[in-house]
């Protein structure tokens, strides 16, 4: 049974990759779509690393949650990276920063708490 301080983390690391997901998808395709690249291309390479572990992240799983607290860090680099280089697209960067911090803090302060107050057998 998880505990309430674990799904209040849970929560918010949820609610964060939702909000990521969806500010990519709307970024790159109806705010500011790109001129020199394919949507498709830049929707595949922005949004693909966040579908991998959804499955598990969904069941609340520990190791996919420690994978998107990782993932999150990609996202929060490329948001610096955009706030810093393109002016035009500044406030979606920084939504992006704010969404992939809020995701890494969520995901990796669940999964401590899980781990502290469940903690993995050694294998025999």
């Amino acid at each position: 049974m998880l505990t309430c301080q674990a799904k209040h983390y849970y929560w918010l690391a949820l609610s964060a990759f939702f909000g990521l997901f969806i500010l990519l998808m709307l970024w790159h395709t109806i705010l500011a779509p790109s001129t020199r690249f394919p949507v498709a291309l830049l929707l595949i390479l922005n949004v693909t690393p966040l579908l991998i572990p959804l499955r598990g992240f969904l069941h609340a799983n520990k190791k996919s949650c420690a994978w998107i607290a990782y993932i999150s860090l990609f996202y929060i680099i490329q948001g610096i990276t955009e706030c810093y280089a393109n002016d035009a697209e500044r406030y979606y960067a920084a939504f992006e920063i704010f969404f992939s911090f809020q995701l890494f803090l969520g995901a990796a302060c669940y999964v401590r708490t899980v781990s502290i107050s469940h903690p993995t057998p050694p294998h025999a």
